[in-house]
């Protein structure tokens, strides 16, 4: 085996410590970051059990939007998230806010989650392709298959005002409610 030349050396060096630098600038596990504009999207939604066509744009219109991504509708932690936003939604509303919740469930799972879970407050949306979860970087990245539990304040302008990213889904409708009540009044009520 030949031996590599300095310059061939001074190449493989600067091209690992490239490749370390871009782990570090932006880990495989981080979501957007405040002031990026989210990616608009439509997509299959259930509502109450009745499914139609959800539009971030046409809610974005209307006001801040939290977009919150989770594993899998039925599972015990994202029957609880569920919950606590469906319980909280009236203050979501107080606040100019909408929430939709985003999965790569199939419709008719999320159909029956949108009134067992999501007590028909507020749409869930299916995502099988992974294209919004990708969008906004929540792909699980130790089960590809599922978004990760991760919460997005989206300003009306489009762009992140908040988000937060944990398994346990105790604190992510007291943190975006947190993060409504500090947006500009400007922002908030547009």
């Amino acid at each position: 085996m030949a031996r590599p030349t300095p310059s061939r050396i001074a190449l493989m060096t600067v091209f690992a410590a490239l490749s370390a630098l871009s782990l570090v600038s932006r880990p495989a596990w981080a979501a957007l970051d405040i002031g990026d504009p989210v990616p608009r999207f439509t997509a299959d939604a259930a509502l109450g059990g009745k499914t139609f066509r959800y539009s971030l744009n046409d809610a974005l219109a209307k006001g801040p939007v939290v977009v919150y991504f989770f594993p899998a509708a039925d599972s015990a932690d994202c029957s609880i998230e569920a919950h606590a936003f469906a319980e909280a939604i009236d203050k979501f509303a107080a606040l100019g806010a909408t929430v939709i919740g985003v999965s790569a469930d199939d419709i008719g799972t999320l159909s029956k989650f949108s009134v067992k879970s999501c007590q028909s407050r507020f749409p869930v949306a299916s995502d099988e392709a992974k294209s919004v979860i990708q969008g906004f970087d929540a792909l699980m990245q130790t089960r590809p298959d599922f978004a990760n539990r991760l919460s997005y304040v989206v300003a009306p302008d489009g762009k992140v005002a908040y988000y937060y990213q944990n398994l346990n889904p105790d604190k992510h409708v007291e943190r975006t409610l947190n993060a409504l009540r500090a947006l500009p009044k400007a922002t908030a009520a547009k």
